[in-house]
């Protein structure tokens, strides 16, 4: 404007504040504070490059939308006379909102305790809104004047303190922990920003509307913006606000889903570790994780301060497990699997680890069980949780026992050996007859690794024609003549020489190989058989069939397809079944198809299992066999005579015939048949003994017998033997 021209003034001007422009600037405000929070999260990134990024970002938008909140505000005052403004003012203000927003959000990278940062960002959104209200009064053309008393509340302060104090409640709404339980960061985030854009359009009302202003000259050389140019650039600056929370939109959005990606991620890996460390079929732990917990559990021991703590290692093998799965199903093989896992589960101690880690084994880790006697007490209640009857899918009941093997640390160390140790006890255990616990000894290493080398050895003995039958003979105990042979297999090692059955049979059994060898000896008893009656000698042949393979669906036909390959009579076979196979129902279903092919059957050591009168009127058996076990000394013990003699007269009731087996000396013979016995077996009339020189000694060929047998032709010229 000239120097000379006239100064136009006027009464001093109250402005007349717009609704809609303060609930504009209200508004601004609420997203510049929902973007200044989006970005302070950012900036925390651990990841250096998305820090700096949001921290340039960030301060241009959140300061673009400050100074917007500002100088929106102004063009609605409504002063009666056209307002321009300095343009360095407006230029500077915006450098002021930008540099300030830098600093307020570089405090989000230091290394404060999280009051004190956000006390500080808070107090700093203060500072720079006072500040930024300031040089938006200072670009104006006309001078301020304040006048009144709200005008003087004004600026002692109570904006700039409102501002402040919304500014530190919403930062702490939005990420102190206190508030958590409220919702996600993003809800509290946007609740602490409306309450600031709340408080920021009163502190707005009360900071402008408390000052009057003049129209004044304008000095010449000042570089004037006009009303109009100011409402565009607030609106540039209102879109790069939007932009930058588009952005933040766009950023949230993927984080959300990363961090879904990511949950899903973890419970897939969950999953994935679950599914590598446990059992899918007990839930237990498998070798992998139980093999964790013993690493760790014998850290805990080996610790300096770990005083007499110990350990003990127990390794489980269910007897007569594999006969149940390939009998029923492995569906009910593995209704009796879960069901032993849920009982071993259910007596372990919160402490202690239960593990499946194979088909029918198990482990168990006891922390400090009390020594030997404590684990053996632990090994008894896991016989006894075992040992209860299993109810099958199919409404069958069968009954198991248990194998166990136990190693302790640190007498029975080191560490790396433990497992093999504990399986090892097992074996020993098994060895003993099973159902029962065996303490691991130094010896049982060796005795281990000589089962393995004989199951591999085993498994090719019938290709290699390695195995043989020997026949050991029965005798009528009134005659003396052979009333028939019991076929004993035998193993003919290149190497170790004759192997017993005693050695080689528990192999088979625990390996998988009885049904094997139990076939084989069926096959090879029939064509032994022919061959005699190809020779003119018709014997009878005692088989013994194991709780195994009476448990075979397929027993009775593939005994069928033995019988018509070799063309024999199936009188001629006799099948022994050990009494204490009596009460299992598969063994029960399958006599009666056996005695309907016309093979005889035999009940083996009857006396010292579970001697069940009532099921053995029901069975179609015609013979029992004593065990030696029952009168060894019968010559000197009354009990003994009177289990024996109940015996035979209540098997003579029944219409059985009695075979006493291991007859070793005259005087048992002697009482044996005192008391009725049907026929003997044993030492004293012959060894078992190959099948060419049994044909030789029931032809009565001098020095194949024992002594005082006066051997009988009749085996030879009757066409049966009785």
């Amino acid at each position: 404007m000239p120097a000379n021209a006239p100064t136009l003034a006027s009464a001093l001007a109250t402005p007349q504040l717009h609704g809609p422009t303060l609930a504009a600037a209200a508004l601004l405000a609420v997203l510049f504070f929902g973007l200044l929070g989006h970005a302070l999260r950012k900036m925390r990134s651990t990841d250096a490059l998305t820090a700096i990024g949001w921290w340039a970002a960030g301060a241009v938008a959140a300061g673009a939308g400050l100074w917007a909140v500002q100088f929106s505000a102004l063009t609605g005052l409504g002063l009666p006379w056209s307002v321009s403004f300095r343009g360095w003012a407006v230029a500077g203000a915006g450098l002021v909102a930008v540099t300030g927003m830098l600093l307020v959000m570089a405090s989000a990278r230091l290394s404060w305790a999280d009051t004190t940062r956000q006390t500080v960002q808070g107090l700093g959104v203060g500072v720079l809104w006072a500040l930024l209200q300031a040089m938006a009064l200072a670009s104006l053309g006309d001078q301020p004047v304040v006048s009144g008393a709200t005008a003087v509340l004004a600026w002692a302060g109570l904006p700039v303190a409102l501002v402040a104090a919304a500014a530190l409640a919403a930062l702490w709404i939005a990420f102190s922990a206190r508030w958590a339980a409220m919702g996600p960061f993003e809800l509290r985030l946007w609740v602490g920003a409306v309450g600031f854009g709340l408080v920021s359009g009163l502190a707005q009302a009360l900071a402008l509307g408390g000052l009057g202003f003049e129209e004044s000259a304008r000095p010449l050389g000042v570089l004037l913006i006009g009303e109009g140019t100011l409402k565009l650039a607030c609106g540039a600056s209102a879109l790069a606000l939007l932009l930058g929370l588009f952005g933040a939109l766009i950023d949230t959005r993927a984080s959300s889903r990363n961090r879904q990606l990511a949950s899903s991620l973890s419970e897939a890996n969950r999953r994935l570790r679950e599914q590598a460390l446990s059992d899918p079929l007990t839930r237990l732990p498998n070798r992998l994780l139980f093999e964790e917990r013993l690493e760790a559990a014998l850290e805990r021991v080996d610790a300096p301060n770990a005083g007499d703590a110990a350990l003990a290692v127990m390794f489980i093998d269910l007897d007569g497990f594999k006969p149940v799965n390939d009998s029923f199903g492995h569906a009910a093989g593995d209704a009796v699997l879960r069901e032993v896992g849920q009982r071993l589960h259910n007596l372990a101690r919160q402490t202690d680890v239960v593990a499946r880690v194979g088909g029918d084994e198990f482990l168990l880790l006891a922390e400090r069980p009390g020594g030997e006697a404590g684990a053996g007490q632990v090994a008894q209640r896991v016989l006894q949780a075992v040992a209860k009857p299993y109810r099958l899918p199919n409404g069958a009941e069968v009954h198991l026992s248990c194998s166990i093997g136990i190693v302790m640390y640190p007498e029975n160390g080191p560490s790396p050996k433990l497992l093999a140790n504990a399986d090892a006890a097992m074996y020993a255990a098994k060895r003993a007859g099973g159902a029962g616990f065996a303490i691991f000894e130094p010896s049982m290493e060796h005795d281990a690794r000589a089962q393995l080398e004989l199951q591999h050895e085993l498994r090719g003995a019938i290709d290699r024609n390695e195995l043989v039958l020997y026949y050991q003979p029965k005798v009528d105990g009134r005659s003396g003549q052979v009333t028939g042979v019991e076929a004993l297999v035998r193993w003919q090692h290149p190497a170790r020489g004759m192997i017993a059955p005693g050695v080689f049979i528990p192999v088979a059994e625990r390996f998988g190989l009885i049904s094997a060898l139990g076939q084989w000896v069926i096959d090879e008893a029939c064509r032994q058989v022919r061959e005699w009656t190809n020779q003119g000698l018709r014997m009878r042949v005692s088989i013994n069939l194991s709780a195994h393979q009476l448990r075979q669906e397929n027993l009775v036909q593939r005994l069928r397809q033995s019988i018509q390959a070799h063309d024999i009579d199936p009188a001629l076979l006799t099948l022994e079944i050990v009494e204490s196979v009596l009460m299992e129902d598969a063994a029960i279903r399958a006599f009666s198809g056996l005695a309907q092919l016309g093979v005889a059957l035999s009940i083996d050591d009857f006396g010292i299992g579970y001697c069940n009168f009532a099921l053995l009127r029901k069975l179609p058996v015609t013979q029992l066999k004593v065990d030696r076990s029952l009168f060894s000394d019968i010559q000197h013990s009354a009990d003994a005579l009177a289990v024996v003699d109940a015996i035979v007269k209540m098997a003579h009731a029944l219409g059985l015939r009695v075979v006493a087996e291991g007859v070793e000396t005259d005087a048992q013979r002697d009482m044996l048949l005192a008391l009725r016995c049907d026929e003997l077996q044993g030492y004293l009339y012959a060894k078992p003994m190959a099948a060419d020189r049994l044909t030789l000694w029931a032809m009565g060929e001098e020095g194949l017998h024992g002594p005082d047998f006066r051997p009988s032709i009749y085996a030879a010229a009757s066409p049966t033997l009785q």
